[in-house]
Order: C-alpha cells, then sequence, then structure tokens
C-alpha cells in the first residue's frame, strides 16, 4: 500500500518552536522587559524619556506610563505588561515592582528548565511559595487609623517620595487625602469606597506654579454660558437643575414633509413650536432654578426665555461631567421637565462662577455643603510636566483609597520583601520532594526589590545585602529605617506602604 502524502495544518512559511527553546526565549523576553525599567525603581531612580504614539514627550519614572509606550510583539513580553497594567489598576502602585519581582521569578526558574524540571514542578513550588508568602504579609500587617492625617500623609508620601512630585513635599499628598476623603462613600464597619475615575476629576491648566493647585469642594468644567452678556456669571447659593434632554424643538427622525396648503399654515407651524418650546421652558421655570445645565442642545429661543426669567444656562456638558455635579449639589438629573420635582433640584452648591484661565472659560460649581464628588485643579509651567504631576497624583489617590478600603501597613523600602524571603528559607527545609528548590529560589527573588533599590543609589549591593539580611532577624522595622537610610539618606521617606500593594503585587507574580 503506497504512502499517503502528508495532510498540512499549517502554511509552509510557519515556525513552531516548542520545548526548552521556547521556555528560555520566553524567559529572556521577560527579563529584556524587567530590564527596561529596572532602574526607575526606588527614591534615587532615574526618569525615562520617550516620544509617544502622537509625537509628545512622556517623561516619567512610572512603570506603567513607560510599558504602555512601547510597541511590542512577543506574547511573553506582552503578559508582562499587561501584569503592570493589572498592577496600576488595581493598587495605582507598585507597578515597577511587580515588573521587577517577575523578571527575578521567571530568572531563578531558568536554571530549573535547563536541569529538566518540568514547568508544572516549578508552578506547583511557587504557588506554595506564593501562599505561604501572603501568610507573611498578614502576619507582619500593622492596623492604621485612617483619621490620623499625620499617618495618612506620611504613607501617601513614602508612595510618591520615589517620583518626580516628591520634591514638592506635602503638596501632592495633600491633595490626594483631601480628594479622597471628599469622594469617599461610607459603607459601614470602618470601611469606605472611593470611585477615583468617576468622581474625582483632575483638571490641567499649563500656567502658574504647582503649589497654586488644590482641591475644588465641588465641580469645575471647560464651560461658558450659553449667553454671556445676557445671563449672569456669578450666583452666590445657586439652585441647579440638571438635565439629560434636549430643550429645542424635536426634529423628525426621518425625512418629515409637511404639505401646507395656506401661507397662514406655516405661521402655525412656528407657532406650534414656539409654544411647545414656551410650555418646556415653563416647566423648568416653575422651581424657580437660578442655573440650568443639559447634556444636550438648548434652542435660541430656549436661551431667551431663560434669560428673560434671570437663569444662567450651560449646554453640550459630558455625561460625566454632568454626574459629578449631581454628586457635589444633591441634584438629580432629569430626563423630561415634565417630570421634575422640587427634590430634583441642588442646593448644596454655595457658589456658580465663571472664570476666565489664560484664554478659556472655566465654569466653578464650589463651596459645596457635603461633596461626594470633587476637582484637583493642577497648574504647573507646561503640559509635559502637568501630564507627569497627574500620573503621580492618581498613583496617591490610589495608595490613599487602598488605605480607607483596608486600613492595614507593611514596612516599606524593600523590608517586607527581605523578610518574606528569609521565613520562605526557613519553611523550606519542611517542603519535600523535588519542589523544595525551586520553593528556594522563589524565596532568593524576593530579595530583588531591595537589591534593585540598592543598585539604583549606586551602593556596593553585596555587602549592603549582607548587612541587611543579619538584620532581617533582630527587628523588622529596624530593617525598614536601614534600608531607607541607605537608599535615601533619610529615614523619614517611605518608611511604610499599604498592605494591599504587596498583597496583589505577590498574586499577579502567582498567577
Amino acid at each position: 500500500m503506497a504512502l499517503s502524502a502528508p495532510v498540512l495544518v499549517l502554511k509552509d512559511s510557519t515556525k513552531r518552536e516548542s520545548g526548552t527553546k521556547v521556555h528560555h526565549a520566553n524567559i529572556q523576553a521577560a527579563k529584556a522587559v524587567a530590564d527596561i525599567i529596572r532602574t526607575t525603581l526606588g527614591p534615587r531612580s532615574m526618569l525615562k524619556m520617550l516620544l509617544d504614539a502622537a509625537g509628545g514627550i512622556v517623561v516619567t519614572n512610572d512603570g506603567n506610563a513607560i510599558l504602555r509606550e512601547i510597541d511590542i510583539a512577543h506574547p511573553a513580553a506582552k503578559s508582562m505588561i499587561e501584569l503592570s497594567r493589572t498592577q496600576d489598576e488595581e493598587v495605582g502602585d507598585g507597578t515597577t515592582s511587580v515588573i521587577v519581582l517577575a523578571g527575578e521569578m521567571l530568572h531563578v526558574a531558568e536554571a530549573f528548565i535547563d536541569k529538566h524540571y518540568h514547568p508544572t514542578v516549578i508552578c506547583r513550588a511557587y504557588n506554595k511559595a506564593l501562599d505561604d508568602a501572603l501568610a507573611v504579609l498578614d502576619k507582619i500587617a500593622m492596623p492604621v487609623d485612617v483619621n490620623d492625617r499625620a499617618a495618612m500623609l506620611g504613607l501617601v508620601k513614602s508612595s510618591i517620595g520615589t517620583k518626580f512630585t516628591g520634591q514638592f513635599g506635602d503638596l501632592i499628598a495633600d491633595l490626594a487625602i483631601d480628594a479622597t476623603t471628599t469622594a469617599g462613600v461610607d459603607l459601614g464597619q470602618g470601611m469606605r469606597e472611593v470611585d477615583i475615575k468617576k468622581y474625582i476629576k483632575v483638571e490641567k491648566v499649563p500656567g502658574g506654579q504647582l503649589e497654586d493647585s488644590r482641591v475644588l469642594k465641588g465641580v469645575m468644567f471647560n464651560k461658558d454660558v450659553v449667553a454671556p452678556g445676557k445671563m449672569r456669571r456669578k450666583i452666590v447659593n445657586p439652585r441647579i437643575i440638571l438635565l439629560d434632554c434636549p430643550v429645542e424643538y424635536k426634529k423628525g427622525e426621518n425625512q418629515t414633509n409637511a404639505e401646507l396648503m395656506k401661507e397662514e399654515d406655516w405661521q402655525v407651524l412656528l407657532e406650534m413650536e414656539e409654544e411647545y418650546i414656551k410650555n418646556l421652558c415653563a416647566q423648568i421655570l416653575k422651581f424657580k432654578p437660578d442655573l440650568v445645565v443639559t447634556e444636550k442642545g438648548l434652542s435660541d429661543l430656549a436661551i431667551h426665555y431663560l434669560s428673560k426669567a434671570g437663569v444662567s444656562a450651560i449646554r453640550r456638558l459630558r455625561k460625566t461631567d454632568n454626574n459629578r455635579i449631581a454628586k457635589a449639589c444633591g441634584a438629580v438629573i432629569v430626563n423630561r421637565p415634565e417630570e421634575l420635582q422640587e427634590s430634583d433640584v441642588g442646593t448644596g452648591a454655595g457658589l456658580f462662577e465663571v472664570k476666565k484661565i489664560g484664554d478659556e472659560f472655566f465654569t466653578f460649581i464650589v463651596d459645596c455643603k457635603d461633596p461626594k464628588a470633587c476637582t484637583v485643579l493642577l497648574r504647573g509651567a507646561s503640559k509635559d510636566v502637568l501630564n507627569e504631576v497627574e500620573r503621580n497624583l492618581q498613583d496617591a489617590m490610589s495608595v490613599a483609597r487602598n488605605i480607607l478600603k483596608n486600613p492595614k501597613l507593611l514596612p516599606g523600602g524593600g523590608a517586607t520583601e527581605l523578610t518574606v524571603s528569609a521565613a520562605l528559607k526557613q519553611k523550606s527545609s519542611s517542603v519535600e520532594g523535588v519542589e523544595k528548590w525551586p520553593y528556594e529560589a522563589a524565596a532568593l527573588a524576593f530579595e530583588a526589590i531591595p537589591r534593585t533599590l540598592a543598585q539604583n543609589c549606586g551602593l556596593n549591593v553585596i555587602r549592603i545585602m549582607t548587612q541587611l539580611q543579619g538584620k532581617v532577624i533582630i527587628n523588622l522595622l529596624l530593617l525598614s529605617v536601614a534600608l531607607l537610610e541607605i537608599s535615601a539618606g533619610d529615614s523619614e521617606v517611605g518608611l511604610k506602604h499599604s498592605w494591599i500593594l504587596s498583597r496583589v503585587l505577590y498574586l499577579s507574580n502567582g498567577s
């Protein structure tokens, strides 16, 4: 019987690699990504200057911001970038640490691949190390009082002490704490939820000094009143109505034909339109508002009726901004004017004012009584500076939010990693079978964080690591201070960080 021709499943040009060769290629790709941002870790880290997709300049030491701008084709390297993005979304900080640690974990696994260990065995040992590392975190975590502003300030400062805005002292930390405290919602049992994306807006306005930045007790957006000459630009204690519908005559959805037999019919048609808008305005004016804000259009006739009644109006506002105004002044967004009720009118704002900053007009609805949304106004010399300050502020707000959600602390500056490493080394003696050696390697990999911190400070890494490993046993807090004196030359900077940061960082590496 003649042999049948081979069945081709893949194209002739397709290259397929498998086995050890692929493992090594993946590890090399992951290490290359880790090496890119290794120098951006710690208080003596360096900034990277990149060109973004639009041709603008990005100057930052934020791991996620750097990796986001890099165009990568390798699948393993892409998954490393996803790791950094996950860390940024979940925690907002530790984006560089997670990549450095992941790179080190893969680096120590390479030796076992060479010794023909099966990847499943290595993964099983790593998962065991992950569970034990999380148990150590819970053991050494310290509770924190979220109402103690000084403690909160120190914590947030430790997060941004390694970043560009660290040179401005308490400024960014103060802004972050004020913003998250304002927008926080009590869930009971001492827990608070803060939705940074929805209810805290960062408005960047070039010009002025960074010190002029502040948290507004209310909302600010880039809009002016629709009829500047006729409508008031400053109202104290305004009554605000928020609409999600157009205040203009409805247009036909498809092609609409109207047959007019007499000239008077045209007049009747126009009067019907006017009457419709007059009724809409009457339903709004019935509640005596001072300000009407709509997400849709506002016809010239409606503007006339509103300005005649002394009401200021703003149209075509973003949905997100409208939601923030509602949260700040206690108003309810209404879909149809005929459904308006007295309870829908927002009376919580202390001042409505339109100001000109530079060449543009900005609307401020501020001095709110109990705002659940706020705007952070950032001023600075240039757009590049403002973009970096915003990135740092987002990190700081995320840290403040994490502490409000999980009020636990861990020693910073690599002290936690060294403690976890020492605990895992001790525990490795009780691990049986072939998993013992990958488990020990995982313990060693945790030392990558303090080692990188020392490297970035230009110190003798071997001597420093030996000193610190001796101190681990003695006192955890002493170790943290020692690490920071070495890395920052100042024992006050970055003494602690949030428990959730390390937890998510380890879980990301474990997965």
